[in-house]
């Protein structure tokens, strides 16, 4: 893995982070920054997709993990009101999902960079997977799906929070 890769990495970590860890105001830059963040890293990397052999069914196993993680944080992250306003909460379980993802991420990387090369080497040939871009891509495509899906269930959960404020409050009214 390359010095560039583990930057790339740890700065998204740290983004991921500093943006959500503890409670954090909803506005339109909570879906907005990372939806611009997800569109601009998928046209940065995503622009030569390898497609040979298995290529494909990597990704979809990119997604699928992108799917479970990303709902999970989601899942991990409370919408409430605090003080007139809804806010976002989230905490070391939130935390832990996303330093083992992108830990686990790097980790597979490095070993494929170094000792498992020969083993990923086998393993790629054996189930027609082209090469370390086809790895590239499905990696890539599971963080930009975790980010996605966990977005839209953060949306999903601000506004069914928002639907019960109102029906409360015009219970309220009558």
């Amino acid at each position: 893995m390359s010095t560039t890769q583990w930057i790339l990495n740890l700065a998204l970590l740290g983004w991921v982070l500093a943006r959500n860890l503890g409670t954090h105001r909803v506005t339109r830059a909570t879906f907005l920054v990372p939806l611009a963040v997800v569109v601009a890293a998928g046209a940065w990397f995503l622009r030569d997709l390898p497609t040979g052999g298995h290529d494909l069914d990597l990704d979809l196993v990119g997604v699928a993990a992108g799917l479970a993680f990303g709902t999970l944080a989601a899942l991990l992250t409370t919408v409430h009101l605090r003080q007139g306003h809804l806010v976002a909460s989230a905490g070391p379980a939130f935390a832990a999902v996303w330093v083992a993802t992108i830990g686990g991420r790097m980790l597979f990387a490095q070993w494929a960079t170094h000792d498992g090369a020969r083993t990923i080497g086998e393993f790629s040939m054996r189930h027609q997977i082209t090469g370390a871009d086809a790895w590239t891509t499905a990696f890539v495509l599971m963080a930009l799906t975790m980010v996605a899906v966990r977005l839209v269930v953060t949306a999903v959960q601000v506004s069914a929070h928002r639907s019960r404020s109102a029906s409360l409050a015009e219970a309220g009214a009558a």
